[in-house]
């Protein structure tokens, strides 16, 4: 089934996420080979696991723009949830790298 406007517009951002952390994950191994600096290569990991998770939020919150069951409700929520634990996590960490 060919995807219409908005599905399209959700897979692509999904796909931007996806490559953003694999980018930076490739940045950070060819870092860790260059300097050899384990914190510069989880800084690098970390970032790009933000940007990525971001977009990712964003191509879910699409999906799940017309809420109308108990069921969507909870898989908002739960993403949401997710989210925003996992970036005080990375945020947490990267201070404690800096």
């Amino acid at each position: 089934m060919p995807a219409d406007g908005p599905d399209l517009l959700i897979a692509l951002i999904e796909l931007a996420g996806a490559l953003l952390i694999v980018g930076y994950c490739i940045a950070a191994l060819l870092e860790l080979v260059r300097t050899r600096n384990p914190v510069r290569v989880r800084l690098l990991v970390i970032e790009g696991a933000l940007w990525g998770l971001s977009l990712k939020t964003a191509a879910s919150l699409l999906k799940t723009i017309d809420i109308h069951t108990w069921t969507q409700i909870a898989a908002f929520s739960a993403i949401l949830a997710l989210r925003t634990m996992l970036r005080r996590v990375m945020t947490w960490e990267e201070r404690h790298l800096l």
